[in-house]
């Protein structure tokens, strides 16, 4: 079933190539959503010698990032995301919110080009406006990207030990484990090792056995850690048959585990034999980011890069040992989804939304200008753009070398004043047939929110046409 079920709401110039979209998890602020952005230049407009992947830290590049925080807004059926605060950083590769507070803060981490860890920790009120402002920084090493980050606190309902880990990887192959104490709130490094032979592209939690962590990397390998004593991998698989970017831990349910590749496949395992996943799911494009929903165990969102973006219905793969069932299948027009997340607000649903349609026909947007002429990327998210940013667009992959005209949106952020959805609402203490999910995308630099009715959805599975009595989108 293609295209059935999630509608888009609103899109969102981001002006650089947006990469990692999350939703804030903690009561009182669920209505605030992150989305960080990477864009590559070269001082002098030029291309130069370039190592193969694209993300050598040594070469003469300016990698440009920028931080958004975006409130949710109810009410503003047009516009309900308003920008609340925008932040020049290093780029940004990925990015997660703890799902605890720390010494009374909310915390997101990022993982930047600079090859640090920074830590920034939400201050303010609705009345006073959010900010995200630094709270905590730390260097993984020289002449290295930081690629991902994973915090230990990812478990519904978990009472996590402290002080609270995070895991990184970074572009050398290394894996990170590093400390938050709340009694010293900043981060402190445990431990480093050397964990893939190329690019560690992901590295994640266990949330069940925390002292567990699992990475993936260029060399197509997915490994397991015991972070006490990480000189050898507990497991080493090669089942993925290129790049191990995404992998995500249920927090519902213990020895399920979810990993994406550039093989375009998403693989379920039970954690306790690692041997062979319980499920293959192909998805048609590069998996780059995987988010268990935040209430149904079954349900599985993945940025699936040239492929657009998937739910996936998790249940008969996990419980009888099926290929999982795609339920929505949205392709962007030329654009490349690399960040996907769940929101866990209680969202309603008082008026009909816009069918889908892409960017370019979305109100506020203009026509664009792109063309690719060449094939398809791989495990780079380097996009390199001229200075005077009117000339060609060059993206820098593993495989190839792929050349875009620069594309050029009239989106708009609409700021209007809304009174914004109810604070400690969740999915769990209503009617969670209606799910809020963002995504972001290269090419087209866009952030897209949308409403997706699960209900609304099966109803055009069964070929009924008749209103949903439980959703009405």
């Amino acid at each position: 079933m293609t295209g059935v079920g999630a509608r888009l709401v609103q899109a969102v110039d981001t002006e650089l190539t947006a990469d990692s979209v999350e939703w804030c998890p903690l009561d009182g602020r669920r209505h605030l959503l992150a989305c960080g952005t990477y864009e590559l230049r070269k001082p002098d407009g030029g291309l130069g010698a370039q190592r193969q992947s694209g993300l050598d830290p040594d070469e003469p590049q300016i990698r440009l990032g920028r931080l958004y925080l975006y409130s949710f807004h109810e009410d503003n059926f047009a516009h309900p995301l308003v920008e609340v605060q925008r932040r020049d950083t290093s780029a940004i590769l990925d990015m997660k919110w703890c799902h605890i507070p720390v010494a009374g803060h909310a915390l997101l981490g990022l993982a930047n080009a600079s090859g640090s860890i920074e830590l920034f920790h939400l201050v303010g009120s609705e009345e006073s406006r959010f900010q995200l402002q630094p709270f905590s920084s730390l260097a993984l090493g020289e002449h290295r990207l930081a690629l991902s980050l994973d915090w230990s606190t990812g478990r519904t309902g978990r009472a996590s030990d402290r002080p609270w880990k995070i895991i990184s990887s970074d572009s050398r192959g290394q894996l990170h484990l590093l400390t938050v104490d709340e009694t010293e709130p900043r981060l402190q490094k445990v431990s480093s090792w050397q964990a893939h032979h190329f690019e560690a592209w992901i590295a994640a939690f266990d949330y069940w056995q925390t002292d567990t962590v699992y990475s993936g990397g260029d060399d197509g390998l997915l490994k397991g850690w015991d972070t006490r004593a990480p000189s050898e991998p507990v497991f080493s698989s090669e089942r993925h048959s290129m790049g191990v970017c995404s992998i995500q831990s249920s927090p519902h349910r213990e020895h399920v585990l979810a990993t994406g590749s550039y093989d375009e496949h998403v693989l379920l395992w039970d954690t306790r034999n690692m041997k062979q996943p319980c499920a293959d799911t192909p998805v048609q494009g590069g998996v780059w980011r995987l988010r268990w929903h935040p209430v149904h165990p079954h349900l599985l969102l993945a940025a699936c890069m040239h492929s657009g973006f998937k739910i996936l219905d998790c249940h008969k793969a996990m419980e009888e040992r099926q290929e999982a069932t795609v339920l929505v299948s949205h392709a962007l027009p030329n654009s490349l989804v690399y960040g996907a997340d769940w929101s866990r607000l209680l969202v309603r649903s008082p008026q009909p939304v816009p069918s889908w349609s892409c960017p370019q026909s979305h109100p506020g947007a203009r026509a664009a200008d792109l063309k690719v002429v060449g094939g398809l990327p791989a495990p780079s998210v380097e996009r390199i753009v001229d200075d005077d940013r009117e000339g060609p667009a060059k993206l820098h992959s593993g495989i190839e070398l792929l050349t875009e005209n620069k594309r050029k949106t009239g989106m708009e952020l609409h700021t209007k004043a809304a009174k914004p959805c109810d604070r400690d609402t969740y999915l769990g203490r209503g009617n969670s047939d209606v799910s809020l999910l963002a995504t972001c995308s290269f090419y087209d630099h866009v952030l897209h929110l949308w409403k997706w009715g699960m209900t609304w959805a099966q109803d055009h599975e069964d070929h009924s046409h008749k209103e949903t009595k439980s959703v009405a989108l």
